[in-house]
């Protein structure tokens, strides 16, 4: 036993050294925004993700419309599935790295071992607008409720309890979302529109001065909803708890949700209330940077990069039932100098 103890130290040690650099160079590693918020963080992507991911090297990808490519774990990446999960407290991604991964870079058509996944700094077009673009979506919903865990699974109400007169996105970015409502939202002031802005908080970032008969916030906190000047009135309300929306059916011409599409763990069932109270070709638009609140943040966001995140709303929309074919835009201001800022939308189906 006397003799055996050196070796055990030094197992355990290269052990710790090996669960340190996976935990800085994964998908998940931390980048300090500017002026970050206490437990908000940026998130980029590492080689790490590759490897791990299944980026196939010999072999191009399986059509997706193959189902059992969906669980497809190679003896490779089996082993370090079951040694991440054995050595963290968090369930990282669907199936592992392998196969949320592999999901993904099949949904892109991605061959030849590059990576789908985007990082801040985009080409032209952007991977995020090109994410959505002839996908061939699996039958079934790909992912599983371990995927809608959070590192934190305390009551939202009590995280979201003290208010926070802050911005989550820079000044940028918050000006490429303005700009872009400025384009797709309805005139000011039009007559008989109703907006529902989810996930509200005490800004909405719609034009300066925009106003309509009723702009509903829903949000959880109360004393930032109340400075919201653009809303007419407003709710708490714990979607993680209740994710049933209380409005009548038909009820919204437009429903926005800015930078908080990736804490809902009922992703489904809230998309689908989203569709019921829209009215017939009513409008959705999820924006979303690459910034969060870390551990309130659904582990199948924080374990990926910003082209899968709109796969991931895209196939929200899709599964929900009842919309046009999602699609996805990038309205970054300054590629890799400020924070990038996108935007998955959808409409309701008209009625036949």
């Amino acid at each position: 036993m006397l003799n055996r103890r050196p070796h055990v130290r030094v197992v355990w040690i290269t052990r710790h050294l090996i669960i340190i650099f996976f935990t800085i160079s994964s998908p998940c590693s931390v980048l300090k925004s500017p002026n970050p918020l206490p437990n908000e963080t940026k998130f980029t992507m590492s080689k790490t993700c590759n490897f791990l991911g299944l980026r196939l090297r010999s072999n191009p990808p399986l059509p997706f419309s193959n189902a059992p490519a969906l669980n497809l774990l190679t003896a490779a990446s089996k082993p370090f599935d079951r040694w991440i999960r054995a050595s963290s407290r968090r369930r990282l991604v669907l199936g592992g790295f392998a196969g949320a991964s592999f999901w993904m870079n099949n949904m892109s058509g991605n061959i030849g071992g590059k990576s789908f996944i985007a990082s801040a700094r985009q080409t032209n077009p952007s991977p995020v607008e090109q994410a959505l673009s002839k996908v061939e979506w699996p039958e079934n919903f790909p992912f599983k409720e371990e995927d809608f865990q959070r590192f934190d699974e305390s009551s939202d109400s009590t995280f979201y309890e003290a208010p926070r007169f802050v911005t989550h996105i820079d000044d940028p970015a918050i000006a490429a979302l303005t700009k872009y409502y400025s384009k797709v939202l309805p005139e000011s002031e039009t007559p008989g529109v109703s907006i529902l802005d989810m996930c509200s908080s005490w800004v909405s970032h719609y034009p300066a001065g925009y106003k309509q008969k009723r702009i509903v916030g829903m949000g959880m906190n109360e004393e930032e909803l109340k400075r919201n000047p653009v809303l007419t009135e407003y709710i708490v309300q714990d979607l993680n708890i209740n994710p049933k929306l209380p409005f009548e059916d038909n009820s919204f011409q437009v429903i926005t949700n800015v930078v908080s599409v990736d804490y809902l763990t009922k992703p489904l069932v809230v998309f689908k209330e989203m569709n019921r109270i829209l009215k017939p070709g009513g409008l959705a638009l999820m924006s979303f940077s690459n910034r969060c609140f870390f551990t309130k943040a659904i582990s199948i966001w924080t374990s990926t990069g910003d082209a899968d995140h709109a796969l991931i709303v895209g196939s929200y929309f899709h599964y929900a039932g009842g919309y046009e074919p999602p699609q996805a835009v990038d309205i970054s201001p300054n590629p890799g100098r400020s924070d990038p800022m996108y935007v998955v939308y959808s409409r309701k189906l008209p009625v036949a």
